[in-house]
């Protein structure tokens, strides 16, 4: 299987990216959707979580209280490494099961969105990274105007991220998303056609007498 990360910075258009690739035919795993999951009430990571930072991070009802565990989590560095040092394996077993049970179903090419591959050192896990880029400008006007957070928080969130620029440098793809959704549009089309040539070339060298390979080669689940 071929395993693509697509990530980025926050604010800057992965999950425009990722529904761009769905829409195209791409198999996408979300690693936002993974946290929600680990996260739920009895999940060992939910306990975990209950155990390390008290019971005031939860609702009444058992909930963990998202919003306001990352309000701290971005304030706090310390907070932040304490969470991770939870959240990020729970998450990390979670995508590896459902790529797991992607390949016993024949689907050859998945892509992953994974916000902070770089800062947790996960990108030598996949084939290929697509980064989607734009600037600290549109980012902080996408945050505000999306999640309506104050100047501050959204200063806190870019600060515990890499630079943009950094991660740009390291792909092996860039979506440049700061102009129209058109335009972005256009390069996610010509990634896709390049990943699919890829997957193609990966299925040839299946083909030869004697590869013993494990790679599948369909985009999707076998009929």
């Amino acid at each position: 299987m071929l395993k693509i990360a697509l990530t980025g910075g926050a604010g800057s258009g992965k999950s425009t990216v990722a529904r761009m690739l769905a829409q195209l035919g791409a198999v996408v795993l979300d690693a936002d959707r993974a946290a929600r999951e680990v996260v739920r009430v009895g999940e060992p990571a939910w306990e975990g979580l209950r155990r390390e930072f008290g019971t005031e991070y939860f609702t009444k009802d058992g909930e963990l209280d998202r919003p306001r565990l990352a309000r701290l989590a971005f304030a706090d560095h310390e907070a932040r490494r304490r969470l991770n040092a939870i959240l990020h394996p729970a998450v990390t077993h979670y995508l590896a099961r459902r790529l797991a049970e992607l390949a016993a179903q024949g689907v050859g090419l998945v892509i992953v969105e994974v916000p902070l591959l770089f800062e947790v050192g996960l990108e030598g896990a996949y084939d290929r990274v697509i980064v989607v880029y734009a600037g600290p400008e549109d980012q902080e006007a996408r945050l505000a105007a999306r999640d309506r957070r104050p100047p501050e928080e959204i200063a806190g969130i870019l600060a515990a991220q890499w630079p943009l620029t950094e991660k740009r440098d390291r792909a092996d793809y860039v979506v440049d998303n700061r102009g129209a959704e058109a335009d972005t549009r256009r390069q996610v089309e010509n990634i896709w056609r390049d990943l699919r040539k890829l997957l193609t070339r990966e299925k040839k060298k299946d083909s030869v007498p004697g590869n013993l390979s494990s790679s599948n080669v369909g985009l999707g689940p076998k009929q």
